[in-house]
Parts: C-alpha cells; structure tokens; sequence
C-alpha cells in the first residue's frame, strides 16, 4: 500500500522545509508548494490524499483557496488542515465555513501535527466494519464503500467531515446527540476543537443537502443538539 500524498501549501521556506521533514519522518509522500497558484498547478496534476494549507500565502489566501477547492468536483472531498498563527475562535470558524476540515495554531507540535493528519486521514476512510454499509432515507443514500452520498440518483458532494457526520446521524435515527457528543464521535476524544465547530459542519452540510434536494433530515433539539429524522418536513 503506498504512503499517503500529502500536498504542503506554505510560503516560509523554513517552514516548508521542517514540515517536509517531519511528514516523510512519519512515512507520508510530501509535495511542496510556495503559493496558491503552484498548488493549483500541482493539484490539476494530481490530487493529493490530504492538503496542508497555511492561511496567510502571498496572492491567494489559504481560506480562499480552501473555498475554490470546495466548488470544484475533483477536490470537493480533499481533506484541507489549515496551519496559521490566527487562533482565536472567530478565525477558525472563519477557516471551517470556508471549507477547512481541521485547524492547526502556530507554534504547534510535530508530534500533535502528525497525529491530526493521521486522524483526519482515517476520518476520510469508511472502516472495514462498515465499507459495505449503505444508509438510505427515500431517495437520499449514503454508500460508505463508494464514498458517495446521492439524492435521486444525482450525487451530492460533501466534503470528508459532514460525510463523517452525517453517516453517524443516519446511523442513530431520532436520537439527539450534543455537540460535545458529535465532537467525541466524528472528530475524535483527543481532538481539542470548539463546540462552535459542530454548528459549522452542520451548517455546511444543511447547505449541501438542500442544494442537492436531499430530505431537510438534520434537526435543532433546542438547548440539546441535533437529530437525524428521516420523515423531517
């Protein structure tokens, strides 16, 4: 099995250069890119299994490329981590409603780095547990070996976080999970995010699924959370 490719998208050459290192330390394929318009060049070529993408690039910004790599099929589904010195909660909830599935602040551990790269990776993968599994509500179906969410046979493109979320709400019809609930079973319990982050994702998946024409299935429980109801109006 090949390693995974990841695609570094940062200006600072230092930088670069010690997240080269510790990326193929760790057994990945790394591929280098100063800018926004490089990456682009890069990611017509071939797509990467998961981008790095530091927010502040000379010309275009990391969170508008973010926003390009959405609206495109062949990328609409890339994991994008976004590294950047701006860490307060507005920032980040900026990062994730363009499209970014994690959040890494500067100064970080190569460690803690690696560790969110491997879980976002495995985030984006369907486990053997359930490779074959299809969830279905009417004409919406959700294909975990296909990787593919469709709506009367038209696919629906989502990006690897609100698949995640999604597959565990339809997986546990009409029960109201918490935010911090979602957050310990799609990001994971070592994953540190703010709950804010869920109404995000769940925002971004609500846009996703009525541009597609998907059943309005995903429901606010006041001062509780969210439910998955498949007769939802």
């Amino acid at each position: 099995m090949s390693a995974p490719h990841i695609l570094v998208v940062e200006d600072e050459a230092a930088i670069r250069d010690m997240l080269a290192f510790t990326l193929e330390a760790a057994g990945f394929e790394v591929s280098l890119a100063a800018n926004g318009e490089q990456a682009q060049a890069m990611l017509r070529a071939r797509v990467p299994d998961l981008i790095l993408l530091d927010w502040m690039l000379p010309g275009t910004s990391g969170v508008s490329l973010a926003q390009q790599l959405r609206a495109r099929t062949e990328t609409a589904h890339l994991p994008i981590l976004m590294l950047t010195a701006k860490g307060t909660e507005a920032d980040q909830v900026e990062g994730f409603e363009a499209g970014v599935d994690d959040y890494v602040v500067k100064p970080f551990s190569p460690r803690a780095l690696v560790a969110r790269i491997q879980a976002l990776l495995r985030r984006g993968r369907p486990s053997p547990a359930n490779a074959h599994e299809r969830l279905s509500c009417g004409e919406m179906v959700l294909d975990m070996a296909a990787h593919r969410l469709s709506c009367g046979g038209r696919e629906v493109h989502i990006g690897p976080t609100e698949f995640k979320l999604l597959r565990f709400l339809m997986s546990h019809p009409d029960r109201v999970f918490s935010r911090a609930q979602l957050l310990d079973q799609v990001w994971g319990a070592h994953v540190v995010v703010e709950e804010r982050t869920v109404d995000v994702h769940i925002r971004r998946l609500r846009k996703a699924l009525e541009a597609g024409g998907c059943p309005a299935c995903i429901q606010t429980v006041r001062g509780a959370g969210y439910r998955y109801a498949c007769d939802a109006e």
